[in-house]
């Protein structure tokens, strides 16, 4: 009989949607994560909307409360060899998991925190979280997204103890791989934008771009994909009209599962100008490189490796309206180019980031840590 490591999951799970909870999900789900270890898992979110993240409240602090004593029953009944966690990186949410790892530290356990954000290094000027952030990293060992990440928690970690492992996302179905390629789209390049409604995220960068690309009568739509945030369809639709982009833009809102997909198939541009202070590897990329689109973005996070500059998209410095608008003129105007880069991504996607490569990886890490150290 095969004895399998025992680990405690304490991650994320949706709502609301974003990178960490699903990643979250796809571990909890994994049917090869659940037959290499003995898995049990704590929901560790405490903001269950996309307003509530940073808040306080009297009920966040009844779910925080409910959180440790989960984490604590669960360390009570089993010795497990190892415990995972999500932690954040800065702010209320590390106060918030920090009560955690003072309860792993206290059972003696052994810890991995597996980071879908960051912050630290940014944090660690404040003497307090120097100090908390010292007690955290102590004999632990950390995940991360892209090598590009890597610089964050190095202070307090060391180098042979950080493990990179990039996330992965479920393949399409077959019929919808099948029809990628027969779009067509009348001479005009349909861009897609597809996150929540952030200024951070780049919205009001874009537009700005596109009226400037319309001043040049390149013949273009932009779709706008996601769930109003700072930007709310009041503002967006004022800044539309006030540049003319009537004819040109349109805001769908949220959209799930086949009515997302159908969006990506009828696209030929993926479009995502972030400069959002936590982007790390956003899994929106890994989608539209599954439906072979070439992507222009911005080098944050681990963008820079995910996306390859010039062979499977472009990357434009942030917030350069007339760089951005540039590389959707090109894009436009240079089919050729843009399928080239489209099926580049399509293979790197294929290669390094489906779901399968992600659960291989992962479960080798933990593996690798329960047996050393």
């Amino acid at each position: 009989m095969i004895i399998k490591p025992k680990v405690l999951f304490i991650l994320h799970f949706p709502p609301p949607v974003n990178g960490a909870a699903m990643v979250g999900q796809y571990i909890k789900d994994s049917e090869l994560i659940n037959r290499t270890f003995e898995a049990d898992f704590v929901n560790l979110t405490a903001s269950f909307s996309l307003k509530s993240i940073g808040k306080g409240g009297l009920g966040k602090m009844i779910t925080i409360l409910k959180i440790l004593k989960n984490v604590f029953f669960n360390l009570k009944r089993k010795d497990y060899d190892l415990c995972y966690m999500t932690l954040t990186a800065k702010g209320v949410g590390f106060y918030k998991d920090f009560l955690i790892v003072v309860l792993l530290k206290m059972f003696r356990k052994k810890i991995v925190f597996h980071f879908h954000n960051k912050g630290v290094l940014k944090s660690s000027s404040n003497k307090l979280n120097n100090l908390l952030y010292n007690f955290t990293f102590k004999n632990t060992d950390s995940i991360v997204l892209s090598p590009s990440l890597s610089y964050d928690i190095e202070k307090y970690v060391d180098k042979d103890r950080i493990k990179v492992c990039p996330n992965g996302i479920p393949e399409i179905l077959e019929d919808s791989a099948s029809n990628m390629a027969n779009v067509d789209n009348n001479d005009t390049c349909r861009f897609l934008f597809l996150s929540n409604m952030m200024e951070e995220k780049g919205v009001l960068v874009l537009l700005k771009a596109l009226d400037q690309l319309k001043d040049k009568k390149v013949n273009f739509e932009c779709h706008f994909i996601g769930a109003w945030s700072d930007i709310s369809d009041i503002k967006f639709n004022t800044v539309v009209k006030e540049y003319e982009l009537t004819n040109y833009v349109f805001a769908h809102g949220k959209k799930y599962g086949d009515e997302k997909a159908q969006y990506f198939l009828n696209s030929d541009v993926f479009v995502f100008p972030t400069f959002y202070h936590n982007e790390c590897f956003p899994l929106v990329l890994l989608e539209a490189m599954q439906y072979s689109l070439p992507i222009i973005s911005t080098p944050e996070g681990g963008i820079v490796d995910l996306v390859r500059n010039g062979k499977t998209g472009i990357l434009v410095k942030q917030k350069s309206i007339e760089e951005l608008t540039n590389q959707l003129q090109l894009m436009s105007e240079n089919k050729i180019l843009r399928e080239n880069l489209g099926k580049a991504a399509r293979m790197r996607y294929e290669e390094l980031y489906t779901l399968s490569e992600f659960e291989k990886n992962f479960s080798a890490i933990l593996n690798n840590i329960v047996a050393n150290n």
